[in-house]
């Protein structure tokens, strides 16, 4: 495996917390402290395009690829929903006077995670809350959906991991996953297996068909793990933390594959807060407190 750095994107004039695709192969958004949401395109570097001020700082983007709408979530204010086609906010909402670390939406429902631990399911098309799950003490932290059993998972600050049922949004079980915050839930790409990160630096595998028995436990880290996420053809997953540092894994084997950091390949100088692996040239994004977007080419 070797790994270049094809690229740094600079725009944001705070950390940036979050990245996710805008549907094609080649573009994303990014989102920081400063409340900007600036879209970027692969093919043209450095080239961001401002679409949305929040006004305040944002941790979670939800890209609706039905509307191609994308939702905001800005802390202690709610949402805004933007219309990407016509680049216009068409719906702000203020569900929550909390945080909101993340947003997924599936068969038209958003699922939102609110730093008062409780999770908001709102019905896409009319905004309206339908439901609010109290699963935590601390604040919910990251969601995942597996579409492959119709479940989706939720991460908290109390160092559980809770799986539900989107048929009536049932709780089906609670994982004592980490020893600390659990800030990322991933299931894998054939929805056969759950990954979970969190403040203890460790990622963990957990076996969906057998129930969620664990698979592997690594001490992936120095530091808390903040996202993880995998390739396009999930044959290697990615992992960032607050230890500045990237590294690459084989996912059949778990085994360590690459290490992007500062010394090794001008990494990111402060904490890796968020990772997207995209189709386009097998190219990796990557995010941090530094302010600043990296672009990594992974050749296999």
């Amino acid at each position: 495996m070797i790994i270049r750095k094809v690229d740094t994107f600079s725009g944001h004039r705070d950390s940036v917390y979050t990245i996710i695709s805008n549907n094609s192969s080649h573009g994303f958004y990014s989102a920081g402290g400063d409340g900007f949401v600036i879209e970027w395109d692969l093919k043209k570097p450095d080239l961001g395009k401002l679409v949305a001020r929040a006004g305040v700082s944002v941790y979670a983007l939800c890209f609706d690829e039905v509307s191609k709408f994308l939702w905001i979530g800005q802390n202690f204010e709610g949402i805004q929903v933007l219309d990407t086609v016509n680049n216009k906010i068409e719906y702000s909402s203020k569900v929550t006077a909390s945080q909101i670390f993340d947003i997924k939406i599936w068969q038209n429902k958003a699922l939102l995670a609110l730093g008062d631990g409780v999770i908001a399911v709102m019905d896409v098309p009319s905004l309206a809350i339908q439901k609010h799950i109290k699963v935590a003490n601390n604040s919910v932290r990251s969601i995942a959906v597996n579409p492959a059993t119709g479940e989706f998972a939720v991460g908290d600050s109390d160092f559980n991991v809770h799986i539900f049922d989107f048929d009536g949004f049932k709780l089906k079980k609670t994982i004592s996953a980490h020893t600390n915050s659990v800030f990322s839930v991933q299931y894998s790409p054939d929805g056969n297996y759950l990954f979970t990160t969190g403040r203890d630096a460790h990622v963990k595998i957990w076996d969906v068909n057998s129930g969620y028995e664990p698979v592997t436990d690594i001490a992936a880290h120095m530091y808390a793990v903040n996202h993880v996420t995998f390739s396009p053809d999930g044959k290697f997953f990615a992992t960032c933390s607050m230890d500045k540092s990237i590294k690459l894994w084989e996912t059949e084997t778990f085994r360590l594959k690459k290490i992007i950091d500062r010394s090794r390949l001008a990494g990111h100088g402060t904490s890796v807060n968020k990772l997207l692996w995209t189709d386009y040239e097998n190219q990796l994004v990557s995010c941090s407190d530094d302010r600043m977007i990296s672009v990594w080419e992974v050749a296999i």
